[in-house]
């Protein structure tokens, strides 16, 4: 005889439609998927481009100029295989250029916020000091590669240094006017002016390169030698004449 067995579902089955299989819940947007993969790209990308700027740097540490280096030696020591660089850059002076202006964009950003963080203008040479100082303790491979370049082998990165110390001297001769510091001189005068502080400071940068690292008295008097030199140009800036 025929007989009705009725079987208990097991915890957590669904029961099936009798026209077909249990419905799926929907897939994820593939276009999130995208934007993530997009980002994560761009973020490689962009830590390559770093490696490759920092080996380059690294390289240099030693005393070479950076004319010297080769593409596969600096791919070698970024770790990555010579024909990713030119994802990157077209050729190494364009690496170099980048360097210039990560250098000069950091540093013009510090000072700027330096002499405009409200220290009275008595103060401001010597606050100014001592946040370059940390600049150089922080970034001694960038500014050991400005310093030296702006004599090396490769014109068009002595001009981008040229460029980048021009366009400094020009806000820090903006910012004193707007500060209403040396009101007397011409925006001009205070350009040439401004241009003797910068050359004035990637001279001192060289100078604190050379500083024994166990010698924290020596350090403290380069850098009061360096607050008196600029006190020096400032000084003679008070006492110039534009012509009439």
């Amino acid at each position: 005889m025929a007989t009705n067995v009725h079987r208990k579902k097991a915890p957590g089955t669904r029961a099936r439609d009798a026209k077909g299989p249990v419905a799926q819940p929907p897939a994820a947007p593939p276009a999130a998927h995208g934007v993530q993969g997009r980002g994560s790209r761009a973020a490689r990308k962009q830590r390559t481009r770093t490696g490759l700027m920092d080996a380059a740097l690294r390289l240099m540490s030693g005393g070479r100029s950076y004319t010297s280096l080769s593409l596969r030696e600096i791919t070698r020591e970024a770790g990555v295989v010579p024909t990713s660089f030119y994802r990157h850059f077209s050729d190494l002076d364009e690496l170099g250029l980048a360097l210039v202006e990560e250098t000069g964009l950091t540093l013009r950003r510090l000072l700027r916020e330096a002499r405009r963080a409200g220290v009275p203008p008595v103060r401001i040479i010597a606050h100014s000091v001592q946040i370059y100082r940390e600049f150089v303790r922080a970034h001694r491979l960038h500014l050991l590669f400005m310093a030296s370049e702006r004599w090396g082998g490769s014109p068009l990165i002595r001009r981008s240094i040229r460029y980048e110390t021009q366009h400094f001297a020009t806000e820090m001769a903006q910012d004193l006017r707007e500060l209403s510091l040396l009101p007397g001189l011409s925006m001009g005068t205070l350009q040439m002016v401004c241009g003797l502080v910068v050359n004035t400071m990637l001279n001192a940068a060289s100078d604190f390169f050379d500083l024994p690292a166990d010698q924290p008295q020596a350090e403290d008097e380069l850098t009061e030698t360096f607050v008196r030199q600029l006190r020096v140009i400032f000084l003679g800036a008070t006492q110039w004449k534009d012509a009439p």
